[in-house]
This record gives structure tokens, sequence and C-alpha cells, in this order.
């Protein structure tokens, strides 16, 4: 009977695969893992002799994965990250904790819900060590599903999800345009999309579902933002440039409760068409460890004591 080719798969093996999908070039991955070109050209052949599909096309400007080759790096990354987190959980334990936790957090999420969640985990699990991320949705389900990450807490992306992940609505949400205390639009008595789009916009990247809820707002009015638009995908230097600048920005309703709560931010009184939510999200094969169970609870108990949007003042359209 002929071995199975993945009993011939080794660590080693699985990094050379990501770093030739990384660099697209057989002597560069070679000299980066201590290799000789010859020794990973025979390698990689081997290999797809054993498979019996092509992992990699050969073009002029280097390799480039086919579709084969693409599903068995993908499931690579996610062996070399269940080591990483493997590693560092042992580090965690050695040193008494109750194991290592990654969280990834979007903007929608990271000032109220997030936190909230965490300081009840560290209290109902006190040796738990937490790891925050923050970063964009389009970000961060990638890296959830490849293992870099344990749980995704952010604006709902069914887009963003594959088979091996699970998610749940936490809170249903709007988003608001927010601008810096003092902002002169705050005097305009009744604000219009054509007078909007005539300021300057500090904009979230395109593909999150923040920007999604804006672009679909500013289509349903049959305007465009101008082309001098800011982009970023970071919060805290969101902030910094509203607080300087009189861009118009946009958050979540918490979140823009939030900032308004800290005087670092105002809501201007226009509502933007296309209602969202906020999930949690984690893989399936994840759910057989305690501290994952734990978070998963202490966010959905951290919602208790917040009170919900409808409750909230409204802008006025």
């Amino acid at each position: 009977m002929t071995l199975d080719w993945t009993y011939r798969l080794r660590l080693r093996h699985l990094q050379m695969l990501s770093s030739l999908a990384e660099t697209g070039n057989m002597s560069r991955t070679a000299q980066a893992l201590s290799l000789t070109q010859p020794a990973l050209s025979r390698w990689l052949h081997e290999l797809e002799q054993d498979i019996g599909l092509p992992l990699f096309e050969r073009q002029a400007r280097g390799l480039r994965p086919t579709v084969y080759g693409e599903a068995l790096i993908a499931h690579a990354r996610r062996v070399q990250a269940h080591l990483d987190g493997a590693r560092d959980d042992m580090q965690v334990l050695r040193a008494g904790g109750s194991g290592l936790l990654t969280i990834g957090t979007s903007a929608a999420s990271a000032t109220e819900t997030v936190p909230r969640a965490v300081a009840q985990l560290t209290r109902t699990v006190p040796g738990a060590h937490v790891r925050l991320i923050e970063s964009t949705m389009n970000m961060l389900m990638p890296q959830l599903g490849e293992g870099r990450l344990d749980v995704v807490v952010g604006r709902s992306a069914p887009d963003l999800m594959d088979a091996n992940m699970r998610s749940e609505t936490l809170y249903d949400e709007d988003v608001d345009l927010i601008v810096r205390p003092g902002h002169p639009l705050l005097r305009v008595r009744s604000l219009t999309w054509p007078r909007l789009v005539g300021e300057r916009w500090l904009l979230w990247p395109r593909g999150t579902p923040i920007r999604n809820a804006l672009d679909h707002a500013i289509a349903e009015a049959g305007v465009t933002l101008p082309p001098d638009s800011l982009e970023s995908n970071s919060l805290t230097l969101n902030m910094s440039l509203l607080g300087q600048t009189d861009l118009i920005g946009q958050a979540s309703r918490r979140t823009a409760r939030w900032l308004h709560g800290k005087g670092l931010a105002r809501t201007l009184p226009v509502a933007l068409s296309r209602f969202g939510s906020v999930s949690m999200y984690w893989r399936v094969d994840a759910t057989d460890r305690p501290v994952v169970h734990a978070v998963l609870a202490s966010l959905r108990n951290s919602l208790q004591n917040t009170a919900p949007d409808d409750a909230q003042e409204k802008p006025h359209g």
C-alpha cells in the first residue's frame, strides 16, 4: 500500500510552502531557509508528484500558487498558527497562567464591548493571559481562519466567514457621523448630503462594514464623496486627526457615545439609512478550550448592563 503523502510532511515543509507563496521565488526561499535551490526544487517536484496535482505555476516572474497550491498553503498556515498558539499557551501555563487567549477587535467594539468583556474575564478566569489585536474585519477574519486569533468581535461580516467559523450577533447598531467638538457643522440647523459631501472626510477602508454602511447611504443619496478624502483603519489615528481638523468621520453608535462622554467627539444629526450589527466569531476547533468558552460568555454577559440603542437619542434625518 502506498504511504499517504501527509505522513512525509514535516513542519519544515510547511515553512517551505508558506515561504514560496510569500516570495514567489525559489532562490529567495532557499536562501531564507538555508537550503540549496536544487534541493528545494526537487522537494517541491516530489511533493507535486505524490499529491498528483500542480501546486505552483512557473511563470516568467516566478512561482504562483495554483488553486490546489492555495488550498494546501492555507492548511499549512493553519497548522503553523496552531503550533505557534500551542507554544505560547505552554509558556503561559508554565508561568502559572490559565492559557493564552488572542482576541481581535474592530473599532466598532474596541471602545466598550471588548474592554468590558475582558475586564469581566479577568475576574472569572484570573490566570488567563489575554492578547488584544485591533484592526479592520477584512484583516482580522483571515487571521481567525488561520488560527492566529481565537475570537473576533466587530461589525457583522458573514461574507468573510469560512466553513470552520461560527458566529453570534451580539447587538444591532447604527453608524454615526462624528466630528470634533466645536466643529462648524454643529451650528448648521439642517444638514443635507450635498452639504456634507462638500466637506473633507476621514474614511475607513473600503470593504470594512462601517465603510459599507456609509457607501450605501451615499449611493442612496445620489452623491459622491470628495476625491481628497483621507483613509485610515486606526481609531487612535482617526481621533487624533478629527481633533485637529474639520474632517468628518464615522463611528458605531456605542463608540460615538463613548467618545462624546470623553469630550472627544460630537455626533452630526444625520442618520445613515443602513442598520448594522456587531457579532462575535470563533472557530469550531477552538470550542474545546475553556478560556474560549469563558470569553464568549463574558461577551454575552457584558451586554446585560448596557442600555440598548433604542433608549438613546436618535439622529434627526
